[in-house]
Parts: structure tokens; C-alpha cells; sequence
């Protein structure tokens, strides 16, 4: 067995290496750092001049303020429940129709796959008025409905797109020997390709998950009681005529973002193999 001998890399290697790291912290880690430390700070500390980059002392009434001024955890609330049920029908519609592509001769294929990609560019801004009265007609505004199937039809292409890649990569000879014990061409679906592809149904469900949790346009227009609101809305809530109390604004949005965080941490394995692994066919 060959012994693999670690690469050597140059001093201008090492550099450029490190260079791409500190960009990618800086770039990533930055914005949620300087959010979390201005929530922790006070109105006086915020407009100090020079900038104070610290908070003198650890003060959290901000996080206070954000449930006891608007009802943040009912926004909260709202954007779980439309954000799950949103990601669970999008996949439940995703896994058949990128299963059909990637492994069924069917005709026209390239052009389905053209579809999905357009209708994947199709600025929401383009589609809010169609989609108003379509909700207005059906008597769905101020519901759960109202975002849900949208965000799920919405975020469809990136599923499928995200699947058949990785169900591409999976070799139909697993199938083909499931069938031939009998299997259905559901069976094999289910029993092999599924249970193969969770890295890829886990990266499309976070895809479409994160959508819905950050959209605004829709929510803003769709729900418009109080009760209905989400979390993307809900912290514009805060700010007023004249006033922008940016620490109070820093904790709503700290709160909203934690969620994405956790996500992101616990799947973060399966995530980051669904992103690479779909891009290799076997």
C-alpha cells in the first residue's frame, strides 16, 4: 500500500491559504459578531464617537425589549411553522420530480430541466401581484397557506436541481438489482436511493428552509395582522417614524438568525457532503 505523504506547500502557499481563511472569517463570522455586540450595547454607547467597539458591561435588557414590545415569540412562531411545513411539502413534490429526471427516459427532458432552471431566476417581485390576487381569490390571506404553498413552489427548482445531482451520482445498478428482487420502481426509492441521498435531501431541505425563514416581500404583503407576522417582518417592526433603535433592532435580529445557526451546526456534515457529493457521478 502506498503511503500518502502529506503536500508541501510553499511560504507563498501558506500565505495565500491563510489569507483565504481570515477573508472567510472576517466575511462570514463578522456581521453576526458586530450584531451580537451591538445588541449588548446601550443607545449611548452606540452613538459614541470614537466608535466603541465593545459594550462597557454585558446588558441584555435589549433581549427583553424584543418580547415585551412586539410579540417577537408568536413571530417566531409563525415563521417555524410556515418554514417547516414549507420545506416539507417542496421535498415531498422535489424527491419524485428529481428522481423522474435524473433517472427516467422521458422526452423532453432537457427542456423540463430548462423549465426548472428559468422558473429558478424568476424575480419574486415579478410574481408578487399574480400571486396577491391568487391568495385574495382563494381566501387565504392572513393564513398559514398564504406563505406555505408559495414558498414551497418557490423554492421547488432548488430542490430538484439539488437532487438530481445527487441522485444522478447514485449507480443504477443498485436499483436495477433491487427491481429484480422484485422491487418496485417506487421500492427502490425508497429503500435505496432515499436512504443513499440523505445528504442531498438534507442540504435541499436547509436550502429551503433557510428561503423561507429569511423571505420578506411575501410576508409583508400576504399577512398583514399583527398575529400573522413573521420573524423577517417582525423586526421592522421596531424602528419608528423618527427613531432607528439600532441595539434593540441588533437583538430582534441575533434572535431571528440563532435558529439558521443551530441548523446549520447540527447538519453541518451532511450539509457540506450534500454540496460536494451531488457534484461527482459515478
Amino acid at each position: 500500500m502506498e503511503e500518502h505523504t502529506p503536500e508541501k506547500l510553499s511560504p507563498a502557499q501558506r500565505l495565500g491559504r491563510a489569507a483565504a481563511l481570515a477573508a472567510l472569517i472576517v466575511g462570514g463570522f463578522f456581521p453576526f459578531i458586530w450584531m451580537l455586540l451591538t445588541s449588548l450595547k446601550t443607545e449611548g454607547e452606540l452613538q459614541k464617537f470614537p466608535v466603541q467597539y465593545l459594550p462597557s458591561k454585558l446588558d441584555f435588557s435589549n433581549y427583553a425589549r424584543v418580547f415585551s414590545e412586539q410579540p417577537f415569540a408568536q413571530f417566531f412562531f409563525n415563521s417555524l411553522t410556515v418554514s417547516l411545513l414549507s420545506t416539507l411539502l417542496c421535498i415531498a413534490a422535489a424527491v419524485p420530480a428529481a428522481y423522474a429526471l435524473a433517472r427516467l427516459n422521458l422526452r423532453g427532458r432537457g427542456l423540463l430541466m430548462t423549465a426548472v432552471v428559468a422558473f429558478s431566476m424568476f424575480p419574486v417581485v415579478s410574481l408578487l401581484i399574480p400571486l396577491f390576487r391568487l391568495m385574495r381569490g382563494a381566501n387565504l390571506l392572513n393564513t398559514y397557506p398564504a406563505l406555505i404553498l408559495p414558498y414551497a413552489a418557490l423554492s421547488l427548482p432548488i430542490g430538484i436541481l439539488t437532487l438530481v445531482a445527487f441522485f444522478s451520482a447514485i449507480p443504477r445498478d443498485l436499483e436495477s438489482a433491487a427491481m429484480v428482487d422484485g422491487t418496485t420502481r417506487v421500492g427502490a426509492l425508497t429503500r435505496v436511493v432515499l436512504p443513499l441521498s440523505a445528504p442531498g435531501v438534507v442540504t435541499a431541505a436547509l436550502l429551503v428552509f433557510v428561503n423561507s425563514w429569511n423571505e420578506f416581500l411575501l410576508a409583508l404583503s400576504f399577512n398583514t395582522k399583527l398575529s400573522m407576522r413573521t420573524v423577517s417582518v417582525g423586526v421592522t417592526l421596531y424602528q419608528g417614524e423618527f427613531a432607528f433603535p439600532w441595539p434593540l433592532i441588533a437583538a430582534a435580529v441575533v434572535v431571528a438568525t440563532v435558529p439558521l445557526v443551530l441548523l446549520i451546526a447540527i447538519f453541518q456534515k451532511r450539509f457540506v457532503s450534500g454540496l460536494t457529493a451531488g457534484g461527482v457521478k459515478a
